[in-house]
């Protein structure tokens, strides 16, 4: 036999959770001891784990007490809260496909700002002559960004590609600064 609290921590909950539900009369005690206090036992405790599932799975306290009592009422008297049980999963399984189609909505909503704060950025904040005077005033001579272009070019040619189109040189000029970075 458990008490409240042990039945709350057996399941995860909190005690209060344990008494709002017997409240709403989804659970009830085993029986009371001679000083009132109440015990729970192994059908008690399942009953609270069904309870627990069907509340991972979102389902309202409401409905929850309509498969409880479905479940608890013998299957050919009662047909109908079967039937009504069976209507209630399904709804909630069309609420999750709902949900799921606005998180996606939302998903590709954020995935469209992305890529175009991305695509801004690289259209408006860096071009040839920017980086140019960025290397100029870090001391770079003419000499040390041929130096630079060529061991890019050795050492990751696709993103020495990308970078110089990043910059919005041409692909004339790409093609040139490429071929010269090659030579030794």
């Amino acid at each position: 036999m458990l008490t409240v609290t042990k039945l709350a921590r057996c399941c995860g909950l909190s005690r209060s959770t344990i008494l709002y539900y017997e409240s709403l009369g989804l659970l009830r005690p085993a029986f009371r001891t001679g000083a009132n206090y109440r015990e729970y036992s192994e059908p008690e405790v399942a009953r609270l784990r069904q309870i627990c599932a069907y509340r991972d799975a979102g389902l309202k306290l409401a409905d929850i007490r309509v498969l409880m009592e479905s479940e608890s009422k013998n299957a050919a008297k009662n047909s109908g809260r079967q039937n009504q049980a069976a209507a209630i999963l399904k709804r909630r399984l069309l609420d999750l496909d709902r949900e799921v189609a606005v998180l996606r909505e939302h998903q590709q909503a954020i995935a469209r700002l992305l890529s175009t704060r991305v695509a801004k950025w690289r259209t408006e904040m860096m071009t040839k002559d920017k980086w140019v005077s960025i290397l100029r005033s870090a001391g770079f001579s003419d000499d040390d960004m041929h130096r630079w272009h060529r061991v890019f070019e050795q050492t990751a040619p696709d993103d020495h590609q990308e970078f110089l189109e990043y910059l919005h040189i041409s692909a004339d000029e790409i093609k040139r600064i490429r071929d010269w970075s090659t030579k030794p």
